[in-house]
């Protein structure tokens, strides 16, 4: 728990000292000021054309700036030659990775909540924004998606040898992530049996972080009959009195697996180094 800890404060350290952090950090309070002037007339509530920018914004942005900062924490230890002085003390693995997550995860939430904070700052200066419980679902879904795509980070750094493939990598799981994941899922589902597609819909978007985000970002805004009769199931579980509950736990298990097979290689890379 010590090592653990000691690792977190010195990742906390170094990335409020990144200047990367600061740029993601300006850039994403700059967008969340513009909406807020488009819509300056007034607060939003729930699902609208405003609130559905803002998902995309944050479904764009955060995503590919918690897999960069990430990712480039460990590759930038093996490059740097940290990862071979720390090694030299009774530190595990375990410990190790554990600590850089919570480090970052300190960062990252901070960087979020900041961004939403000036932007609630400016919108009550300004007479508009958005409604509380709106404004709540989407810190809600930012949080979510950095916190499962840092862990999805930490299996990518765990996996490249330097920052370039680091950065490859992230990009790509970006990409089929974010972008291309709407195709595919057509692509996918048009190759199965018309019973298997709501069960297809489904199991698919279990490995998906950034869809799972956004469906109950959306569902929670009121957005829910937008998504489609595929989609059926998933309003009526996250609507229901555990549903907050059972996506938090599938977040969790995302998080932990994803944990685990970043530990599973580095310590093989450990033990082959």
């Amino acid at each position: 728990m010590t090592q653990m800890l000691q690792v977190a404060g010195r990742e906390i350290r170094m990335g409020f000292r990144n200047p990367w952090a600061y740029s993601f950090l300006a850039l994403f309070a700059l967008f969340m000021l513009a909406l807020l002037l488009i819509n300056r007339q007034g607060y939003v509530q729930g699902y609208s054309g405003v609130t559905g920018t803002m998902l995309n914004l944050i479904l764009y942005l955060l995503p590919l700036m918690t897999l960069m900062l990430g990712s480039f924490s460990l590759t930038g230890e093996k490059e740097d030659g940290g990862w071979e002085l720390l090694s030299t003390y009774p530190l595990t693995t375990g410990a190790y990775l554990i600590g850089k997550y919570v480090g970052l995860a300190v960062v990252l939430l901070a960087i979020a909540a900041f961004g939403f904070g000036l932007a609630g700052v400016a919108g009550w200066a300004a007479g508009g924004g958005f409604g509380f419980r709106t404004y709540v679902v989407l810190l809600a879904f930012s949080f979510c998606l950095a916190l499962m795509y840092l862990a999805v980070s930490q299996l990518v750094g765990a996996l490249a040898r330097n920052r370039w493939q680091a950065l490859t990598i992230s990009a790509a799981v970006w990409f089929f992530t974010v972008m291309a994941w709407p195709a595919l899922l057509i692509a996918v589902l048009g190759m199965l049996p018309y019973p298997w597609i709501k069960p297809g819909v489904s199991v698919l978007t279990l490995f998906n972080p950034a869809e799972l985000a956004r469906l109950l970002a959306v569902i929670k805004l009121g957005g829910g009959s937008m998504l489609g009769a595929d989609y059926t199931e998933w309003v009526t579980w996250i609507r229901g009195g555990s549903g907050t509950m059972v996506f938090t736990v599938v977040c969790l298990a995302w998080v932990a697996v994803c944990l685990g097979l970043a530990g599973w290689l580095w310590e093989r890379g450990r033990r082959h180094g």
